[in-house]
Formats: structure tokens, sequence, C-alpha cells
């Protein structure tokens, strides 16, 4: 038994001898080899800084800046660091009041009294060197750097978009996004966020118990690099864009334009606009309350989120389906008077013109009549209004064209429910709802949809889901933006229809807008509103053979579509096949113009100083 207890001691022994080993060696490896433990135990004499990647650039089509970088600064504060000081000097330094210094302080040590948080955030670079200056006096407190968008063009404000910092509800779920990040907000900067942003990166610094900076910690060893934001080249072209900018000017509407064949955003235009650099930095959030407040609604991009009437521009589509369908052919005759539901549907004494005719003269009572004929081929009305859905959803409305931009609306083709709801179940037919015929009642479109339409017609029956982004640094854009979309209709149905519109601006209402030597196919439309002037349309593609450019504008409130959109698209077509503007009394004439409802007063802009 003795010998036994003496074996076990030794063995206790000799377990305790090897614990207390590997202790000592594990504490000498920790404190003497391993450096980041160092890092972690002088925490107080170190500061970690972010190190905010520089966000990409953004170009137009032809590499001209959009958007670029400007160096800024925050001041950052890590409440467990501060030390008693002089709050009145510091009220001066930053300009605000002691109530406000003490609210900042406050929130900080709210958030986290160990964590660094902005105290005054997006300062200049000549405020931020005033500021450092005197950081000496200010323990706890330091300057990081950061960049801010600028923007040399001032223009394209609902396309780009702006930045802004991160709402806490998204930093609280994101495992990338921390209080203080910048995000993209709205256009371009949102939709393109993942790549534009970069990856942030650490540095750390060692400071003195006066609060300044003596360098990079092991030569920045234990730093991990930002890795700065991709470049992204957009289709857009600057000088469409300024120029079709400027046609809208004191004017309410929308322009867009796409190339045909790729399905290119080459012009997206919203008008009133404002300038996208009153959005950034620290005048923000007050510029963005004055222009929620305005009454002309800036904010609000028409080009994608306005849902209008398509008006006369919708016959093409009827006389498209009606074909389809065999309603029609190019040799059908319809009289040019209607009457439907006790309603007489009167128009220009035009006889009873052909399918080209019909398009070329915008007759009503025959488009009216077709698009009864086309639900009453089927026994039910529910029936045939489905299958012309179908065929009108092909055509890109009444569903999201999947546009990379945000908040892109579908605007509205009435589903069966909807009348159901309306007129009760099995009440109502196709006489009940003939003014979708003409582009009128329930149906909406937005000037975005309009352009994906024209692309559609001058390719003969298919378009390329229209996007921004052409080329993308070290990358592809998706490969659905190189797809063709087919609509439901037939090649063979596309020819008639593209004479016609041919013949309405060589012949017809859009005859204002030719132009010498470019032969072009348009359509006009007139648009009711029932809360003023009518909405004044024009759709077209140009040239005529291998069109370059499909265009969609609308004017609220400006009367007939040959009135203002057929020359401000008459001049986007010649200077975007040109280079130049020939008809300098028609450019003054729509540059000059003063288009608004008549409740709106046109006064100064209280941004624009």
């Amino acid at each position: 038994m003795n010998s036994a207890n003496t074996d076990r001691k030794y063995i206790f022994g000799a377990i305790v001898i090897v614990v207390v080993l590997i202790f000592a060696a594990r504490l000498f490896y920790i404190q003497i080899i391993d450096e980041s433990y160092k890092v972690t135990a002088d925490n107080q004499a170190f500061r970690y800084v972010t190190d905010y990647p520089a966000r990409g650039n953004i170009f137009d089509r032809n590499g001209k800046r959009l958007v670029y970088n400007q160096a800024a600064f925050d001041l950052m504060i890590i409440p467990r660091q501060v030390k008693p000081f002089d709050t009145l000097a510091l009220c001066k330094l930053l300009e605000i009041e002691k109530e406000d210094l003490i609210k900042r302080l406050q929130k900080a040590r709210k958030e986290s009294v160990y964590k660094p948080s902005i105290f005054e955030k997006e300062l200049s670079v000549e405020t931020a060197g005033h500021i450092q200056e005197q950081l000496y006096l200010y323990t706890g407190f330091y300057m990081q750097s950061r960049t801010l968008r600028k923007y040399p063009m001032s223009i394209a404000a609902h396309l780009l978009g702006y930045v802004g910092e991160a709402p806490p509800e998204l930093v609280d779920t994101s495992s990338y996004y921390r209080m203080g990040d910048y995000i993209g907000i709205s256009g371009i900067e949102k939709s393109y966020e993942k790549d534009l942003r970069g990856v942030r990166g650490t540095k750390i610094i060692m400071v003195d118990v006066h609060n300044r900076e003596k360098g990079s910690y092991m030569n920045g060893t234990f730093d991990t690099a930002a890795i700065a934001g991709k470049d992204i080249y957009t289709t857009l072209d600057l000088d469409m864009q300024m120029y079709a900018e400027q046609l809208l000017k004191n004017k309410i509407g929308s322009i867009v334009a796409i190339e045909p064949q790729t399905g290119e955003i080459l012009i997206l235009a919203s008008s009133p606009s404002y300038d996208p650099n009153l959005l950034v930095g620290s005048i923000r959030s007050k510029n963005y309350n004055v222009l929620l407040r305005d009454t002309l609604n800036p904010l609000f991009n028409r080009a994608m989120m306005a849902s209008y009437p398509p008006g006369s521009t919708f016959k093409i589509a009827q006389a498209l389906v009606a074909q389809q369908e065999g309603i029609l052919n190019s040799e059908s005759r319809l009289p040019c008077n209607f009457v439907v539901a006790g309603k007489s549907i009167h128009c220009h004494h035009h006889g009873s013109p052909n399918l080209s005719e019909s398009i070329q003269k915008s007759c009503n009572p025959y488009y009216c009549r077709t698009f009864i004929n086309i639900i009453n081929k089927y026994k039910k009305t529910e029936e045939g209004y489905l299958i012309w859905k179908k065929h009108i959803n092909s055509m890109g409305f009444g569903v999201k064209l999947g546009v990379d931009l945000p908040n892109e609306l579908r605007g509205n083709v009435p589903s069966v429910e909807f009348y159901d709801r309306y007129h009760g179940k099995g009440r109502w037919k196709a006489a009940s709802i003939y003014s979708l015929g003409i582009g009128q009642g329930e149906m909406g479109v937005t000037p975005l949809q309009m352009a994906s339409y024209c692309s559609l017609l001058a390719n003969k029956g298919y378009y390329i889901i229209p996007h921004i982004a052409k080329k993308i640094e070290g990358g592809d854009i998706d490969k659905k933006y190189k797809e063709k979309k087919y609509s439901s209709i037939e090649p063979k149905y596309f020819d008639v229809v593209y004479d016609a519109m041919y013949q309405v601006v060589e012949a017809g209402t859009g005859s204002g807008g030719k132009i010498p030597g470019i032969p072009f196919c348009g359509k006009t439309g007139t648009a009711q509103n029932p809360h003023g002037e009518d909405h004044s349309i024009f759709i077209c593609f140009a040239p005529k053979d291998n069109p370059k450019i499909a265009l969609a504008i609308y004017v609220e409130n400006a009367g007939f579509g040959a009135t203002w959109a057929v020359p401000m698209a008459s001049l986007l077509i010649e200077k975007y096949l040109t280079g130049k503007i020939t008809r300098t009394e028609m450019e003054k004439k729509m540059m000059e113009g003063v288009v608004m409802p008549k409740y709106v007063l046109i006064k100064k802009n209280p941004l624009a100083d």
C-alpha cells in the first residue's frame, strides 16, 4: 500500500509539473512572441481606425465622369477614453451650442462606451485641418477620413441616386454594415451598392498620453487594407442627358431614350429635378426636407414611377394584337364613327380608313371597335380579355421590365378581378371597358415602359430589358441584359405599323418633327388628364431603317402631342444622329417654353443659392 501511494504521489506531481509548464509556455508565447495579444492588452495605447474604401467612380458610355469622390473627415469619439475638457472651447471649435454637445456625448455613451462613434460628420478638409490642430486637448476624440460623392455636371439626379448613412435596422441585421457606414440610398448608388462600396479595412494607430498619433503599430503588420470600390461605366450619354434636361426646363414630364438593339438607356430624364450635390455631406438632411416639401415634387422620378395613360400611342399595340388574333389585316377598313354603350365616338371624318391610315390619322372609332371585336371573338368576356391582356403584357405593359435601377413601377393593365369588383362579377362586357382600346380608362404606363415598347416596335417584335450598367470594372453585367424578350406578336405583323408610323411623321400628326435627310417613325398621343390640361406624348425611333435610338416623351399639361413632345423628340434625334442642331428657332422655342399647371406658382428655388 505504501508503495502504491508513493507511485500515485509521483504521478500526481508529474501531472502538476506538466500543467504548470504548459501554462508557462502559453504565457511566454502570448506575452513575448504573439504580438496580437499585446495589441489587445495595450488597448488604451492604440486606436483602431476604420479605413473606408474609396467608392467606385461612375462614368457615362463615352468615359466622361459623372460621379467621383472628394475627401472629407468625421470627428470620432470613444467615450471611455474621454477625459475632462473645456466644453466651451470645443463648442466654439465645432460651432455648436453646449446643449448640442451634451446631447452628442450622451448619445455616444448610449451607443457604446468602448466603441468609436461619429461626433461630427462630413467635415471639409479645411475644417478638419483646423480642428486637428487642437485635438491634443481632447483625449478620446480623433479624426477619421472618408470620402463624399461629387457630381461635376449636376445632372441625372434620379438616375445616379445618392448615398447616406446605413439605417439602424440594416446595421442590426447586416454582417457588413456598421453604425456610421454609408450606403447607396437610390439610383445606381443603390442598385450597384455591392460593386461600388468596396471593402473596408482597419488601421492600428499608436497614440501617446496627449492623444497625439505616434504612427502605425508595427509598421502596419496587423492592419487590413481597404479595397476600393469598382468603377461603373453606364450606358448614359452625358451630352444627350444634359440636352434632354435643358429641353425639360420649366416643364413637368420625362424623356427616356433607349438604343433598341442593346436595351441600353441613353437618356433618363425627369423634370422637375434637382442638383445631386444638394444631397451630399452635412447639408443633405436639411436640403432633403426642403426638396420633400417642394410642391413640384423634384424627388419624384417620373421616368420610372409616374403612371400615365398611353393615349393614342397604344393604338399601335391594338393593331398588332388585332392582326395576331385575325381580327384585322392591312386592308381592313372600318367606318369612322361608332356608337357604344349609348355613346357616340366621333373622329375627324376620315371616312373608312384602312389599318395604316387608322394609325396615321389616329382614328378613335377604329380602335374602340377593334378592341371590342378582339374581346368578343371569344365566348366569354373574361376569356377574351385575358388573351388580350396576355398580348399586352408581352409588350412590357403592366409588368416590371427588370431594369437595373430601384423603384420601378409596373404600371397598370387592369385584372379581371378588378372589373369584377367594379362592375360586378359576370356583369361587364367589352363595351364596358372600350376606352382601353385608345389607351385611356384604367390603363397606366411609365415613360420607361413606353421607350421599351418603342424599342420593340423598332426591332419588329422584341426588346432587351432596359439597363443602365454597360461595364463593371473587373466584371460583366448580368446576362439577362443581353437576352431578347419576344412579344407574342409574330414579326410579320409589324411591317404595316412600321410603315404607318413612318407616315405619321411624313404626313400625319407628327409631321412637325420632320428632319431633312433623316426619315424616322413615330406616333403622337394626347393623354386625357382629369386634373387639368391633357398630357403631350410622342414615341419614335430613328432612323427608319436600322434604328439607333428609341424615344418616349411625356410633357404634362401640354395639350396635343404635336405641340411639345414632337419637336422635342425631333431635336433629340437630330442631335444624337448628327451631333448638331440646325433648326435653331425650334430649339429656342422648346428651350424657353414654360409649360406648368395653372395652379403652380413659379418661384425661385430656395436651394438655388
